[in-house]
């Protein structure tokens, strides 16, 4: 099973040996990996959506490995029992679906040692309810791909705290390790917003104004982090 490069860096994240539950799974492809590399031998899929749920069963069928993978149909955590797996992996939604799923799942939470979360956006959102939350964030990775730009947070039960609205953007432990893909990331935004800011000068409303005002200040926390790099 190739993976694309996104599911290929969640996958990297996952610890050899762990129980795993791979919330919203899709189409099966990240639990059908794990397997195959022995990267884990007993994991639980779970999926919402009948398309997607039936589209997963197909991909575990084909390649032999139903007694490994145990599809589940439901929503988020509740498909899993406290306790039946170490680690969670929830790739591929939206942050505030993200902390929603956290949120009424807390029975399952407390026993999970490792989260690995591939927000597609509102990632300061998951990175502020994991603070809160005590959970600390171990690691952060980042890769690049068609042109995208995606984040992978790996947490475990512990004290966070983070005080830096800057680094509550854009992550603290990418800002730590001076993660090349962040680097090209902010290069790039460095950019969007100076085309921005072309536009809305010619506007001259108070809305245009306030707004400009904020991606003045951004671009100046960004400039600040790249000359620091």
């Amino acid at each position: 099973m190739e993976l694309s490069k996104r599911l290929a860096a969640v996958a990297r994240h996952v610890p050899a040996g762990a129980t795993v539950a791979d919330i919203g799974t899709d189409h099966a492809y990240l639990p059908v990996y794990l397997v195959q590399k022995g990267i884990s031998s007993r994991i639980v899929a779970g999926d919402i959506n009948r398309g997607p749920f039936d589209a997963a069963r197909l991909t575990v069928q084909a390649s032999g490995l139903e007694k490994c993978i145990d599809l589940r149909m439901g929503d988020g955590l509740n498909i899993l029992k406290p306790g039946e797996v170490s680690v969670l992996v929830v790739a591929g939604m939206g942050g505030k679906t993200v902390c929603a799923i956290f949120d009424q799942g807390q029975a399952v939470l407390q026993l999970v040692r490792r989260l690995v979360i591939q927000p597609m956006r509102d990632i300061p959102m998951v990175r502020r309810w994991l603070a809160g939350h005590g959970w600390r964030l171990v690691d952060e990775d980042m890769v690049a791909e068609d042109g995208h730009y995606y984040v992978i947070i790996m947490a475990e039960p512990g004290l966070e705290i983070i005080e830096d609205s800057f680094a509550l953007k854009v992550g603290p432990r990418l800002l730590e390790k001076k993660n090349i893909v962040l680097r090209e990331f902010l290069n790039r935004r460095i950019m969007e917003i100076k085309s921005i800011l072309t536009e809305i000068t010619r506007a001259k409303s108070p809305a245009a104004n306030n707004r400009a005002q904020l991606l003045r200040q951004e671009a100046i926390e960004i400039e600040e982090v790249l000359a620091k790099w």
